[in-house]
C-alpha cells in the first residue's frame, strides 16, 4: 500500500508538468484519481471547456521599417551562369580602345586579336582606329581563310595543331568523320584554329647594318644605299628622351618595343654611339624613322618622329646627338617615342632590360 502511495504521487508529478508545458490551468479532472478509484466526471476547465483549446493567434502583418522581423522580397533577376562562345563575334573599335584592352575584355591573348585581324590589323597594334570591325575569336588560336586545294593536315601543321583540333572545334561545324585530306570545305570558310599560332608580321626594321644598310629599302625612303664606317658604341645604353616613363604600348610579343611618353617637338638623342643606317619614312606605320647601327651587334630605332635630325651615314653620340624629335607619324594615336632595341645574339629585346 505505501508503495502503491508513492507511485502515485510521482505519477502526478509528471502530469503536472506535462501539464504545464501544454499550458493547462488546471489538471483534467481525474488525473490526480488515486488507483483503484473509478472515473470522476470532469469539470469545465478555466478556458470554459473541457480540455485544452490553444489560444486564437493574432493576424499576420508585414514587419514595418523600424520594428523587429524578416520581411522575405520577391527578386526577380535570375543568374544564368555563363556559356562558352563557339562563334566568331564582331567588335567595332571605339575611341580610346587598345588591341591589348579588347583582348582583356574577351579573356583573350593579344596576340589572338592580331591573328583574327590579319586584313585589318597587319599583325600591328598601332594600326588599331576608332570604326574598324574586328573579328572576335572564342577561345585563343588563329583564324584561317579556307583556300582551294588545303588539306586539314598541312594547315594544322602550319599552326602548331592537329587535324583533329580543328575537326572537334563544334563553331566549325565540321563532322567527325571529316576527312582531314578532301574535308570537302568551300573555298572563303573561316575556320577557327584553336590553339593555333604563328609568326607575327613585323613591319619595323630589320637588322641593318653599316656595311649592308641596303637591306632595308623595301621598308621605305628613309633606306640608305652606301657603306658605311664611323663610332662604335659601349655597349650600355642610356634613355634617349628626357622622361623615362610610358605613354602607350610597353614591350609585349606582339609590341617589339616601348612608347615613351613626350611632348610634340621634344628632342631624341642616341642612346650609344653609332651610325645612322636609316633616315626618314617608312612605309609600314612607324612614320618618321631613325635606326642607329651600334657596330658592336646592337641597333636602335627611334619611330613615329616629327622630325629626323641626321642623315645616312652620320656618326652620333651617346647622349649628346640629337637624331629627331618626338611626334605621331605613321600610325599614331598621340605624340610618343616608339623604341626598339635589337641584338644579333638576342633578336629584339626589351628595352627596360638594358636602360639604366
Amino acid at each position: 500500500m505505501r508503495y502503491a502511495v508513492h507511485v502515485s504521487f510521482v505519477a502526478v508529478l509528471v502530469l503536472g508538468l506535462v501539464a504545464s508545458r501544454q499550458g493547462l490551468d488546471v489538471l483534467p479532472a481525474g488525473a490526480a484519481q488515486a488507483p483503484g478509484e473509478g472515473p470522476q466526471t470532469p469539470e469545465p476547465s478555466a478556458l470554459g471547456q473541457v480540455g485544452f483549446e490553444p489560444p486564437t493567434l493574432p493576424p499576420f502583418r508585414r514587419s514595418v521599417e523600424g520594428q523587429p522581423g524578416i520581411d522575405r522580397r520577391a527578386d526577380l533577376h535570375t543568374i544564368v551562369p555563363d556559356r562558352p562562345r563557339i562563334e566568331i563575334t564582331e567588335y567595332d573599335v571605339e575611341e580610346g580602345d587598345t588591341l591589348f584592352g579588347i583582348a582583356e575584355k574577351y579573356g583573350l591573348k593579344p596576340e589572338t586579336v592580331l591573328w583574327g585581324n590579319y586584313d585589318v590589323l597587319l599583325d600591328d597594334p598601332h594600326t588599331l582606329r576608332p570604326g574598324q570591325t574586328l573579328n572576335i575569336l572564342p577561345v585563343d588560336g588563329t583564324l584561317y581563310k579556307w583556300n582551294e586545294g588545303d588539306g586539314l593536315n598541312g594547315v594544322a601543321k602550319f599552326f602548331g595543331v592537329s587535324a583533329e583540333d580543328i575537326i572537334n572545334w563544334p563553331g566549325n561545324n565540321l563532322g567527325p568523320d571529316t576527312d582531314p585530306t578532301t574535308p570537302g570545305i568551300l573555298a572563303g570558310t573561316a575556320l577557327v584554329i584553336p590553339g593555333g599560332r604563328r609568326q607575327l608580321v613585323t613591319w619595323s626594321a630589320p637588322r641593318i647594318t653599316r656595311s649592308n644598310p641596303g637591306v632595308a629599302k623595301i621598308l621605305g625612303a628613309g633606306a640608305c644605299g652606301a657603306l658605311y664606317d664611323g663610332p662604335v658604341g659601349s655597349g650600355s645604353f642610356v634613355w634617349p628622351a628626357s622622361n623615362h616613363y610610358l605613354s602607350g604600348f610597353d614591350y609585349s610579343s606582339v609590341h617589339p618595343g616601348i612608347d615613351i611618353a613626350g611632348r610634340a617637338g621634344d628632342p631624341i638623342s642616341a642612346s650609344d654611339n653609332g651610325v645612322v643606317v636609316y633616315a626618314g619614312w617608312n612605309d609600314w606605320g612607324y612614320g618618321l624613322v631613325v635606326v642607329v647601327d651600334h657596330g658592336n651587334g646592337w641597333q636602335t630605332l627611334y619611330a613615329h618622329l616629327s622630325q629626323v635630325s641626321v642623315s645616312c651615314g652620320a656618326g652620333v653620340y651617346q647622349g649628346s646627338t640629337t637624331v629627331g624629335l618626338i611626334g605621331c607619324t605613321g600610325n599614331c594615336s598621340g605624340p610618343h617615342l616608339h623604341f626598339e632595341m635589337m641584338s644579333d645574339a638576342y633578336g629584339k629585346v626589351n628595352p627596360w632590360n638594358f636602360l639604366p
